[in-house]
């Protein structure tokens, strides 16, 4: 091999990297998921995580949350200005939103926070080899679901009645509640299904539960919900309702009991595919991780503000217990 024939073949191994580093610029990495302005914590967590990996916003890498958005109806048209700008990794949080990334460009390489099932959802081959430009984490939130189910009703034993919180813009929340209604045939239970489209409708549609004579509440692991997780738990707690949750992120404001994993932690650990993939690496080589401890939190605190003794049976499987 002569000396052009060698530069070309090092040039290629490299162009990952080298072209998204232009002349002059920092590599950007645009981020993608449902954000409420007055909670940061995750953003704040992502910052984190690429601190740790040696990267400073400003300095070598350009964070642009400029493309955050506060409904699932933007995050086709945000992912659509990511894919214009040309940035160079896009990180994304929910599947909904890795579904829009994924839908507007096939070259830009996404990471995942996290997402329901990425097989499922079509954004990925495999876990193993997701053979196309997105990687990352999965929480496997739907097949959580039914365990949600159970573990509700292993705390309420006499409820019979449990209404579910989604939203129908989200396919992913649309397939937890088919899941939902499969297992609840077999616990004896009754689901009635809590329509959410905008942030606006939340605490209206969470207080028309009272109309439906529900027993207990489950809200299923979605972006949205977790954006405004504030704002669910005061509603259902004026209601004084029972409710499950699908994401730890409820555990920090008074939810009675979570069962899911620890998605703060995948927004510091998150930096590390990106930082691979800035140095070259391909996501379709990177297999997409699924959580290695799924939590179960209980909160007695609520438990007693609700009037509701928790079953010794729940509280020995706890994982943590909220006193």
């Amino acid at each position: 091999m002569n000396r052009r024939d060698t530069v070309l073949a090092l040039l290629a191994l490299a162009a990952p990297f080298a072209l998204a580093q232009k002349p002059g610029q920092l590599p950007r990495i645009g981020l993608l998921w449902i954000h409420d302005a007055g909670n940061t914590s995750y953003l704040d967590a992502f910052r984190d995580g690429m601190r740790a990996q040696g990267y400073l916003d400003g300095k070598n890498v350009r964070i642009d949350d400029r493309f955050l958005v506060d409904r699932y109806e933007a995050l086709a048209a945000a992912a659509a200005r990511l894919t214009a700008e040309k940035v160079d990794v896009i990180v994304t949080y929910g599947t909904t939103a890795a579904q829009a990334a994924r839908k507007a460009t096939s070259h830009i390489p996404i990471v995942m926070v996290s997402s329901g099932d990425p097989v499922r959802s079509g954004v990925a081959a495999s876990l193993a080899r997701p053979g196309g430009n997105v990687t990352g984490f999965t929480s496997l939130s739907q097949d959580l679901s039914a365990k949600r189910l159970q573990i509700l009703s292993e705390m309420l034993p006499s409820a019979r009645r449990v209404a579910v919180l989604l939203s129908p813009l989200s396919q992913s929340e649309v397939d937890s509640l088919r899941i939902l209604e499969t297992t609840a045939r077999t616990l004896n239970l009754e689901l009635r299904a809590v329509e959410i489209r905008a942030p606006s409708e939340l605490e209206s549609a969470i207080a028309g539960i009272a109309g439906l004579n529900a027993d207990a509440s489950l809200v299923v692991g979605s972006s949205l919900f977790v954006a405004h997780r504030g704002r669910i738990a005061t509603a259902f707690a004026k209601m004084r309702m029972p409710v499950i949750y699908g994401s730890q992120a409820f555990s920090e404001v008074g939810g009675l009991a979570v069962y899911g994993a620890d998605i703060m932690t995948n927004f510091r650990r998150i930096a590390v595919y990106v930082d691979k993939i800035l140095k070259g690496a391909k996501p379709a080589d990177l297999p997409i991780e699924q959580p290695t401890r799924v939590e179960l939190v209980i909160n007695l605190k609520t438990a007693k503000a609700l009037g509701i003794k928790i079953p010794q049976a729940v509280l020995v499987r706890a994982d943590r217990v909220i006193e």
